[in-house]
């Protein structure tokens, strides 16, 4: 098959995938880098949002790209910048209408930005000299038996606060009755505000299932 000139090749490359490059460069800015190589003469032929410091010509250092083009598809994998951060990187080949190999186009996405912030959360979640609850401080702690109760049974039934129709918000209420949940000093008030029910809605609740009881 003939090989097409390298400047044939260069041309294809930019007016077919330049915009591409570019857009997915814009739509992870500025995380994202797209770089375009050129099989033909194995330098770089277009860059978008540069993080590597590279430019336009220079080598692409590409040394499995009959591997690569077998594959069509690489990666992610992950490689260091420059300035040491982490890259995660995926490398697919582009072709021309021969089906012939003629590019690569690298997507070097910096999540060296993200493990900074994971970090910065897992050391704030972790907290420093946390202990267990006082037991002698909480000993009576009817909120956080309320929450724990009323989380419980919205998992068991895979349901949310949001979505609680009118039936379940009065199963609920009843179910944290049987608890004992409402023994607590303004408990009564405390659900009504949880459950976005009318204080005088969750009494009569409680008078009638009271009133069953007795």
């Amino acid at each position: 098959m003939k090989k097409k000139p390298p400047s044939d090749v260069r041309k294809l490359l930019l007016e077919r995938y330049s915009h591409v490059a570019e857009g997915t460069a814009l739509l992870f800015f500025p995380y994202a880098e797209v770089v375009i190589h050129d099989l033909s003469t194995q330098t770089v032929a277009y860059i978008a949002n540069n993080l590597s410091k590279r430019e336009i010509g220079d080598d692409s250092a590409l040394d499995e790209v009959d591997h690569t083009a077998s594959d069509r598809l690489v990666g992610p994998y992950e490689k260091l910048n420059w300035d040491g951060r982490k890259m995660r990187c995926v490398s697919t080949v582009l072709f021309d209408d021969a089906g012939a190999p003629v590019g690569l186009m690298c997507i070097n996405f910096n999540i060296a930005v993200f493990e900074d912030v994971r970090s910065v959360l897992d050391r704030f979640m972790t907290g420093v000299g946390v202990v267990p609850q006082p037991e002698e401080l909480f000993r009576d702690d009817w909120q956080e038996r309320i929450n724990a109760f009323l989380h419980g049974w919205l998992k068991e039934r895979q349901l949310s606060l949001n979505s609680l129709s009118r039936h379940h918000r009065r199963e609920l209420v009843e179910a944290l009755h049987l608890e004992g949940a409402f023994k607590g000093k303004s408990a009564a008030n405390y659900v009504a505000n949880v459950l976005g029910m009318g204080r005088a809605t969750i009494y009569k609740h409680l008078k009638e299932l009271r009133g069953v009881a007795g």
